[in-house]
Parts: C-alpha cells; sequence; structure tokens
C-alpha cells in the first residue's frame, strides 16, 4: 500500500505542475443544512462530506476544464464528460481514494450511501481495485485530521483536488458587525497545463458561495 502511495504522489509531483489557491469560508449555513436533514431525514446519512461532494459537482459542471486529465503522449487535454469522484478515506493499511462513479447522475442521499458503502469496504479492506481507479476529481476532507488548510498532491491522472480543513468557531464580519461563526479553509489544487488562475479561482470562489449559501443549490435541481 505505502509502495502504491509513493509511486502515484511521486509520479504527480514529477509530471504535474500543480499551484494551490485557497480561501476562508463561512460554513455555517452548510452545517444548518447538514443538520436540518438529519433531524428531518436521519434513515438518509447526508453527512458533511456528502454535502461537500454536491457543492464540489456543481462547481465542476460550471467549471468543467477542471474535471479533466493530460494525455502525455498524445499531447492532448482530455475533458471528460462524466464524473467519477474520488474522495480521500484514512484506514487502517493508510490513505485510499475510493471513486464514486457517474457522481454528477446521483442525487445526494445517493451520493451519501455510495460514500458510506465505499468507506466501510475501503476500512474492512474489501475494496474492489475497480473503485480505487479512473476517478476525475477529488474530494479529500483533511479536516477530520484537525488541520486548517493543506497543499495535497494531485491524485495522478487526475487535473484537480479539492481539499476541507476542519470547521472550527471564529469571528466573522457579517452586515459590518463581527460575529461568531463556523469557518472552513477550501483548498484548490489544479493542474496549471489544464487551466489558468482565473478558471481556478472561479471554481473555487463558487464553491466557497455554495458552502456560504447552499440554498443556491437548489436552483439547479
Amino acid at each position: 500500500m505505502r509502495r502504491a502511495i509513493a509511486d502515484n504522489t511521486a509520479r504527480s509531483r514529477r509530471e504535474i505542475p500543480d499551484a494551490t489557491t485557497w480561501v476562508d469560508a463561512d460554513a455555517t449555513g452548510l452545517l444548518a443544512v447538514r443538520d436540518a436533514l438529519r433531524t428531518a431525514r436521519p434513515d438518509l446519512g447526508i453527512g458533511l462530506l456528502a454535502l461537500l461532494a454536491r457543492v464540489c459537482l456543481d462547481g465542476l459542471r460550471r467549471f468543467p476544464e477542471l474535471n479533466a486529465s493530460v494525455d502525455v503522449e498524445r499531447g492532448e487535454i482530455v475533458r471528460h464528460g462524466h464524473v467519477h469522484l474520488g474522495f480521500a478515506a484514512q484506514t487502517d493499511r493508510g490513505l485510499v481514494v475510493p471513486v464514486v462513479r457517474d457522481a454528477h447522475l446521483l442525487t445526494t442521499a445517493r451520493l451519501a450511501a455510495e460514500l458510506a458503502r465505499l468507506t466501510g469496504l475501503a476500512r474492512a479492506g474489501k475494496l474492489p481495485p475497480a473503485d480505487l481507479t479512473g476517478g476525475t476529481f477529488t474530494l479529500n476532507n483533511y479536516g477530520v485530521f484537525g488541520v486548517d488548510g493543506s497543499t495535497p498532491i494531485i491524485n495522478h491522472p487526475e487535473a484537480a483536488l479539492l481539499g476541507v480543513g476542519r470547521v472550527t468557531g471564529r469571528p466573522w464580519v457579517v452586515d459590518g458587525a463581527v460575529v461568531p461563526r463556523e469557518v472552513t479553509q477550501l483548498s484548490l489544487t489544479f493542474d496549471h497545463r489544464v487551466c489558468d488562475g482565473a478558471a481556478a479561482g472561479g471554481f473555487l470562489r463558487h464553491v466557497a458561495d455554495l458552502v456560504e449559501n447552499p440554498a443556491v443549490l437548489l436552483a439547479d435541481v
């Protein structure tokens, strides 16, 4: 497992000219949505990771250039018509990245179920190899380790990865007044061959806006 992780991260560092951009976001509204869903529909098991996945998918719909990879041999950027969403999962055997196939076609409830299913298989050491390959974009919630920020390595051959830090209470300015809010840091590491800072920044700002105002997601349901 460590050899496979080492090989993939080293290859990513060798081949991908990556850059990272980040922003702090007020996640109070997103947490309120999570809590409301837990109360109204506890059977669905929709947690923060599923909501972040939904936000990611909407960002990729707006900025499809980040859902891509580079074909070095052909000298082409391949933009994928589907989203196979990888997500980082810590197990006793190390960090693995299960892949939710065709995540863009799933409801939030089905996303939550698939995330839970794959996480359970990964932690039990029963994840089939096919569920660890073919990702087109990765979500990494490293906030579960109690850290605020990171510059994660792209999961080769993908073109981008969204990292999410811990959500913690901080003073925040709202309508000119300083109030306590639940704040997280979002970071996007991207392949500079695939897009420039304008697209990367646009994606990250869109994601941050949805974290701060998740009701906007309903506009395209």
